[in-house]
C-alpha cells in the first residue's frame, strides 16, 4: 500500500509526569499534575503529528514488545499510520521510557543503553518496496547499517527525506533532502563544539538543507555555497517542550512533502514546534495545521 511519507525509527511506549511545580530535589516530594501512557519516541511522535496533518504515514523500525503492542495498535486504529511493516514480538517486552516534565524541562528515563549493548538487533531492516511506494521519507539515525540502508534505497528511487541528528560526515546527512541537528545532537556527537564551529562542517558535507536548532532561541539554517538565515522562532506559552523536536522533525517533513521552499519548511516546521509545547501530551494534542497557519500568518 502506498504511503505520503516513510518513517524509519524508534517507536515506544512513553509515560510522561507532568509536575506541579519544579523539578524535584532529591528527598523532596512533588505533586503530580498530570500522566499518560501513549505512543512516543522520535518516529512515534513524528508520526502522530503527521497524521494529524492528513498525511498517510507508514512507519517501521524497532520491534514491538507484547508489553507496547496493544497500546501501538489501540491508539493508531482510527489514524492513517500504517503498522503492518513493523514486527511485533511475542517474546520481547517491549521498550518503553519514562518522563518527567517540569517547568520547561523534560527528563528522559530509560533502559536505551541495556537496547543497544545486549547484543540483540531488535530492529528491522528496512524493505525496498515500503520506500518504492513512498513520495518521501524520514530517516533516524540510531539503527547502525540499518538506518544507512534506507538512505541507500531512498537516493536509489529518488525519494527525498529528512534525517535529524546525524555526525557530519554520515552517509545519511550527506544525502539528505533536510538533515536536523539539535543541541542534544551536538552535545552526542560533539560535545564542547558550539553551533557556529560545526555549521561549516555540516553545510560542507551536505547536499541539502541544514538546519541547526536551539531550542527556543534563533537558530541557523542554509545549504552548501549558499547564504546561511536564521530564524527567530515564534513565542508561545511552553506547557511542556517533551516531543518539541520530533513535531519540528514532522514539520520538516510535511514541507518536503508539499515541495516548500528552504524559508518556508522552516517556518512551518517551527510554528509547527511551537503549537506543540503549548500543550501537553502531543499525542492527545497535535498541532493541527489552522493553528499552524494562524502562527505562520504573524510573520507577515
Amino acid at each position: 500500500m502506498k504511503s505520503d511519507a516513510y518513517l524509519f525509527g524508534m517507536i515506544l511506549a512513553s509515560s510522561s509526569f507532568l509536575l506541579k511545580g519544579g523539578f524535584p530535589k532529591p528527598d523532596e516530594y512533588s505533586e503530580i499534575k498530570e500522566r499518560y501512557r501513549l505512543p512516543g519516541g522520535e518516529t512515534g511522535t513524528c508520526a502522530t503529528v503527521l497524521a494529524s496533518l492528513g498525511v498517510n504515514v507508514r512507519v517501521d523500525g524497532n520491534h514491538i514488545g507484547y508489553e507496547v503492542e496493544p497500546l501501538i495498535r489501540e491508539f493508531y486504529k482510527d489514524k492513517t499510520v500504517q503498522l503492518d511493516s513493523l514486527y511485533f514480538d511475542r517474546n520481547y517486552a517491549g521498550l518503553e521510557d519514562y518522563i518527567i516534565v517540569a517547568d520547561d524541562t523534560r527528563t528522559p528515563m530509560g533502559t536505551f543503553q541495556e537496547f543497544y549493548l545486549s547484543g540483540r538487533r531488535q530492529w528491522n531492516t528496512p524493505k525496498e518496496e515500503d520506500i518504492i511506494s513512498c513520495r518521501v521519507a524520514a530517516i533516524d539515525p540510531y539503527f547502525e547499517e540499518a538506518s544507512e540502508t534506507a538512505a541507500r534505497y531512498c537516493i536509489m528511487h529518488n525519494k527525498p527525506y529528512v534525517t535529524i541528528d546525524c555526525r557530519y560526515d554520515s552517509y545519511i546527512h550527506r544525502h539528505a533532502a533536510v538533515s536536523v541537528i539539535s543541541g542534544e545532537g551536538i552535545q552526542t556527537h560533539y560535545p564542547g563544539m558550539t553551533r557556529e564551529e560545526l555549521l561549516p562542517l555540516y553545510l560542507k558535507n551536505s547536499s541539502g538543507l541544514t538546519i541547526i536548532t536551539h531550542g527556543g532561541k534563533r537558530f541557523y539554517y542554509g545549504r552548501r555555497d549558499g547564504e546561511v538565515k536564521t530564524f527567530e522562532p515564534f513565542k508561545v506559552n511552553v506547557v511542556s517542550t517533551l516531543g518539541a523536536g520530533d513535531t519540528f522533525k514532522a514539520g520538516c517533513v510535511y514541507g518536503l512533502l508539499k515541495g516548500m521552499n528552504d524559508d518556508d519548511l522552516v517556518a512551518f516546521a517551527s510554528a509547527c514546534s511551537a503549537v506543540a509545547v503549548t500543550k501537553f501530551p502531543i499525542p492527545l494534542n497535535p498541532p493541527k495545521l489552522e493553528e499552524i497557519n494562524e502562527l505562520l500568518r504573524t510573520l507577515k
